[in-house]
Formats: C-alpha cells, sequence, structure tokens
C-alpha cells in the first residue's frame, strides 16, 4: 500500500521545527530560531506555512517590556507529524527490501 507523505514536511526546515514542537510542545520563536539556525525571516516563513494549514498555533505577547512569539504544535500537527514519521518508516522499509530482494547474489567466494 502507497502511503502519502506530507509534503510540507520535506522541507528541512519545517520538519525540524514540527519535530521539535512535537517534542516540546510549545517554544519560543527565540529558541527554535536558535536551536536550528535559521534566520528570523526563514523561520517566521516556516512557521506561517505551518499555521496556514493548522498543524501550528502561534501566540504573541509581551514578557515585561519584550515581545514574545510562542510557537504551539496543534493536535492536527501532532497527527500530521505522526503520519509523516510511519509512513517514512514503511517507505525506507519497502525501499530497503525491494532492494534486498532485487540484489544479485554475489558470485565471488573466498
Amino acid at each position: 500500500m502507497k502511503q502519502k507523505l506530507e509534503p510540507l514536511f520535506l522541507s528541512q526546515s519545517r520538519l525540524s521545527i514540527i519535530g521539535l514542537l512535537y517534542k516540546s510542545n510549545e517554544l519560543e520563536f527565540t529558541q527554535l530560531k536558535d536551536g536550528l539556525k535559521l534566520t528570523a525571516g526563514n523561520l517566521s516563513t516556516q512557521i506561517q506555512k505551518l499555521k496556514k494549514v493548522g498543524f501550528l498555533e502561534i501566540e504573541k505577547k509581551f514578557k515585561g517590556n519584550y515581545p514574545q512569539t510562542i510557537c504551539r504544535i496543534t493536535p492536527k500537527g501532532i497527527i500530521a507529524f505522526e503520519d509523516f514519521v510511519t509512513n517514512m518508516n514503511q517507505f525506507t522499509n519497502s525501499v530497503l527490501i525491494t532492494t534486498i530482494e532485487n540484489a544479485e547474489p554475489s558470485t565471488n567466494q573466498l
């Protein structure tokens, strides 16, 4: 059975963002930026794409006098990430099995 991989997660940046949020549930924008070594502009673009499809929530507030942006994975994002990991594992296993089955036996004997 052929499983479809979530196209948004085929970007290394978006996969890393959703993976960190899956593990932590929520992180500050600066934690994501520093942890993933992305520019603020790149990170902002990527989280907006994830937010647009409902995988993330973004909360903007103030901590003292400083703006703070919190990124939080949604239940839809959790399901999508878990499905992606499952489908990627199935894909990888199917490639390995096909490769092993199609490998020609070695004619070199020691």
